[in-house]
C-alpha cells in the first residue's frame, strides 16, 4: 500500500461534524485511515490515507462525502526519532 496526504477545506467544521462520519471512515472501502490533522477555526483538514492508488483515496473520500483538494503520494516520511539519528 502506498501512503497519501490530502488536503480539504470545511469551513464551519465542527468537532460533532468530524464525529459523524467516523462510521464512514471505518468502513475502509477503497483506502485505509491513518491519521487527520484538523484546525476548526480554518476548516482545514489535513489527512493520511494508504491505498492502491491516488484514485482509490479520491474514491474513498467520494464515498464517505468528503471535499479534497489535494491528494498527494509520500515518497518519503521521516519522524523524530529518524531526524533525531540524523547527523547534524
Amino acid at each position: 500500500m502506498t501512503t497519501f496526504v490530502s488536503v480539504h477545506q470545511a469551513p464551519a467544521l465542527d468537532p460533532a461534524e468530524v464525529a459523524s462520519y467516523v462510521p464512514d471512515i471505518k468502513q475502509y472501502t477503497h483506502a485505509t485511515f491513518q491519521q487527520c490533522f484538523i484546525n476548526l477555526d480554518q476548516g482545514y483538514i489535513v489527512t493520511v490515507y494508504e491505498g492502491e492508488s491516488e484514485q482509490a483515496v479520491r474514491d474513498e473520500f467520494d464515498r464517505i462525502g468528503w471535499p479534497v483538494d489535494t491528494v498527494t503520494e509520500v515518497q518519503y516520511a521521516m519522524d523524530k526519532a529518524t531526524l533525531d539519528a540524523m547527523p547534524a
